[in-house]
């Protein structure tokens, strides 16, 4: 049975422009999907490669690591094109790995993408190490998909509904956006 205040950090970036170089990455700590518990940030490369090892330090290194039972990303993406690798930060932290997106996300578009950067075929890699996209409906909203690592899909379904409280969005996932346009835009807006 999973805890009701079961520890999960929640990624999202900040707004950016396609000429900026860094960009604002915030982690926040939920107790299940009710109680704010702590945050984090980071930067990454808009568009770079150093999203993985960027939140695989940021986790090591915080203190509440040993609570940390989950890890959320609102997409595999951060700042663009900059991929996170599920298999290898749940390899390097030992904490299970959710991604989490409104919509089906269109692989043949992001594959073609993709093709502009030199390193291609390592970040293609990585979208395919995270495993089959699969749909879920939380309660009676609208569906919503993700991927994991280190975790079952019983288990991963047990989190996205126990986190899911205030919309169709895991909350730490909900508060990490806000927070993160926030910071960078002075406001929050949009949805995660």
């Amino acid at each position: 049975m999973l805890k009701s205040e079961i520890r999960i950090l929640g990624f999202d970036d900040g707004a950016f422009e396609r000429t900026d170089n860094q960009v604002l990455v915030i982690g926040v700590i939920f107790r299940g999907g009710k109680f704010l518990d702590g945050a984090l940030k980071t930067e990454v490369t808009v568009d770079g490669n150093d999203a993985t090892d960027k939140i695989v330090k940021l986790i090591n290194s915080t203190r509440h690591k040993q609570q940390l039972k989950i890890i959320m990303f609102d997409g595999i993406t951060l700042g663009g094109f900059n991929i996170v690798d599920i298999k290898k930060i749940h390899e390097e932290t030992r904490i299970p790995v959710l991604v989490i997106n409104r919509k089906h996300p269109d692989v043949k578009k992001v594959r073609k993408a993709l093709k502009m950067f030199e390193d291609y075929k390592e970040r293609w890699k990585m979208i395919k190490n995270a495993g089959r996209i699969k749909r879920f409906k939380v309660r009676d909203s609208k569906d919503i998909f993700y991927q994991s690592a280190g975790i079952d899909d019983k288990l991963a379904k047990e989190v996205i509904t126990l986190s899911t409280t205030r919309s169709y969005i895991p909350e730490p996932l909900r508060a990490a956006h806000l927070i993160a346009t926030a910071v960078v835009k002075g406001e929050s807006y949009g949805r995660a």
